[in-house]
């Protein structure tokens, strides 16, 4: 008898961690969507591309919108609630505007809230290069290490350095 009710706990805690796992890849592959579409934008910024830029932000808006909140632990719902109408906010900016300069501007503090989410959440599962441009005294995101910089584009694509990196969580 004793053998089966410990034989009843343990499965229980094993189902218990299963369904805490699925949860974690269903939020997990959700804000790494967030951070592909991020990337997005950024790459078209790179290339001075408004209407790129302008399209892939809507997707960005798409990926925050669609981040399953219920699928968070409770701290990471809290941090998700603090920045999620932010990059809502400066998402829907820049998939609305044509002009580049105003895109870049919303970039900055998209860039900026998105890195306190990546950071906060533990949930990427690629490196993250956090990127800083002296002369814009803002940071951006990256895939890569090679420095591309949204702010100036082509005029100043290779200006800014790698300021930390955030390793993927397995």
């Amino acid at each position: 008898m004793k053998t089966l009710k410990t034989f009843f706990i343990l499965l229980t805690v094993l189902v218990s961690y299963s369904t805490v796992k699925a949860q974690d890849k269903t939020a997990g592959t959700a804000i790494n969507n967030v951070l592909n579409a991020y990337l997005d934008v950024k790459n078209a910024l790179t290339t001075d591309n408004n209407t790129a830029t302008k399209n892939k932000a809507h997707d960005l808006l798409t990926a925050i919108t669609a981040v399953p909140m219920d699928k968070l632990t409770p701290e990471q719902h809290k941090l998700w609630m603090t920045y999620s109408e932010k990059l809502e906010f400066d998402s829907r900016h820049i998939s609305q505007s044509d002009a580049i300069d105003h895109q870049r501007e919303h970039f900055t503090s998209l860039s900026k809230n998105l890195y306190a989410v990546v950071k906060g959440l533990k949930l990427n599962t690629n490196t993250v290069y956090e990127q800083y441009c002296p002369m814009k005294k803002a940071t951006w995101l990256s895939e890569t290490n090679a420095i591309k910089n949204p702010y100036y584009g082509k005029q100043m694509l290779t200006c800014g350095k790698t300021t930390e990196t955030l390793p993927p969580v397995k």
